[in-house]
């Protein structure tokens, strides 16, 4: 080394905030601040619309499953006085008449009806019972009432002596409550508060299992079927590997509920496939193939198709195809060759496309509520139903928190075992 280079070596850097001036070290430190202030400005928008409409509805979903004012609005003084009451037999007359008042009260506001329904899901059959005794207290006299509630209640309807009643009452009047939670996993307490399985239908374990058995073999069948095409458009010519990209990605210009309806036009008893099946005779009676698991897994195979091929063609068009024939003329054979050298060189893509094949057909809900029928309904049409036909949001918001606990610890095992660093999409 020469003594130049030994005294450049040896010589400490000088600091760029050595070389400015005072005035000049503010300015670059206001522009600095001002760049950063532009930069959080770009950002904003883009952190309050993931709030908006990502972290708030989860955090609601979350939050509803457990939490339920309604029934503890309603009847406040009911519930209060229902804290002294021992569980196993009928109700004393204070309690008797504070429902006895409340009902008459609800009934003239035209809110009976939330209180029946809300205690309906806790005991089925009450909803009539709830409405026809608020319709017959609603003419009493409130003086009436006061005075001798307790008899008119029970006169009004018998149910209201029985304790089982009066057990939903109490359940749904906890502000903050597991039950849902409970439901959602065909679970519920008993008279001691000891957890079991629910003597009711037990249905959602069930649904469970079946959407994830579906799933899997959807996304098993987009691969068998994304995987050779990929390969083929990956090594196929440049003006032939376009083209047939086109009719790829022609489905993504077509709407779902089109390419879905096409499907039960398909499917359905006197649809196309039947009628050739018939006509070259290799079936003497239409199938039933229209609202079963096997049109849903049908349908949806078809339509997230795509969504396996584009990861798998983007890693395997970065593939050096000498790897192949590298192998091949060390004594490997073209099978050994594939499995070893090729198959290990897509894992990115084809771990991508399996794991948003599974995760979207989880949660899917137009094609099985088209196709499907009963047979062939997933979780996500139950939770439509809670939704939208028995107002059960609170049922419907636990049933989707468990899916995303699910599609959660799903992506935790396969981090585990196979890394999410491994995902590519291009």
């Amino acid at each position: 080394m020469t003594q130049i280079e030994s005294t450049i070596v040896s010589t400490p850097p000088v600091h760029r905030s050595a070389l400015l001036t005072k005035e000049e070290a503010r300015y670059a430190n206001r522009e600095l601040r001002r760049r950063k202030i532009i930069a959080l400005g770009l950002v904003v928008p883009l952190l309050l619309f993931l709030f908006v409409f990502f972290v708030a509805p989860i955090a609601t979903m979350l939050h509803r499953g457990f939490y339920n004012p309604v029934v503890a609005e309603l009847i406040p003084q009911t519930l209060e006085k229902l804290q002294t009451w021992d569980e196993r037999s009928q109700p004393d007359e204070t309690i008797l008449t504070s429902m006895a008042l409340d009902l008459q009260r609800l009934a003239k506001v035209r809110k009976s009806g939330k209180l029946a329904e809300e205690i309906n899901r806790h005991r089925p059959g009450s909803s009539s019972v709830v409405k026809s005794t608020a319709r017959k207290l609603r003419r009493k006299n409130k003086a009436e009432l006061r005075n001798n509630g307790a008899t008119l209640l029970i006169a009004a309807n018998q149910t209201w002596s029985d304790p089982s009643i009066w057990h939903a009452v109490r359940k749904s009047g906890q502000i903050y409550s597991d039950v849902y939670y409970l439901t959602a996993m065909d679970l519920e307490r008993n008279l001691d508060g000891n957890i079991q399985i629910r003597e009711s239908a037990q249905i959602y374990v069930q649904l469970y299992l079946k959407t994830l058995k579906m799933a899997l073999i959807i996304t098993l069948m987009c691969l068998l079927l994304g995987y050779p095409l990929s390969f083929y458009l990956a090594n196929a010519p440049p003006k032939k590997a376009n083209l047939l990209m086109i009719f790829v990605l022609l489905p993504f210009f077509t709407s779902l509920l089109v390419r879905t309806t096409a499907w039960i036009a398909l499917l359905q008893t006197n649809g196309v496939i039947n009628t050739f099946l018939m006509s070259v005779n290799i079936t003497s009676k239409p199938l039933e193939m229209l609202y079963t698991e096997f049109s849903t897994i049908i349908a949806m195979t078809h339509i997230l198709l795509p969504f396996m091929i584009l990861p798998l063609y983007s890693v395997m068009k970065g593939i050096d195809p000498s790897l192949m024939r590298a192998a091949i003329s060390m004594g490997a054979r073209p099978p050994r060759a594939f499995f070893n050298v090729y198959l290990p060189n897509t894992m990115p893509g084809l771990s991508a496309g399996a794991l948003l094949v599974f995760i979207i057909s989880v949660g899917y809900y137009i094609t099985p509520a088209l196709v499907g029928g009963t047979d062939g309904q997933m979780i996500s049409n139950i939770i439509a139903f809670h939704m939208q036909q028995s107002n059960n949001w609170g049922l419907a918001a636990t049933l989707g928190t468990l899916l995303l606990a699910l599609i959660l610890a799903l992506y935790w095992v396969y981090d585990r075992f196979v890394g999410a660093s491994n995902i590519k999409l291009g």
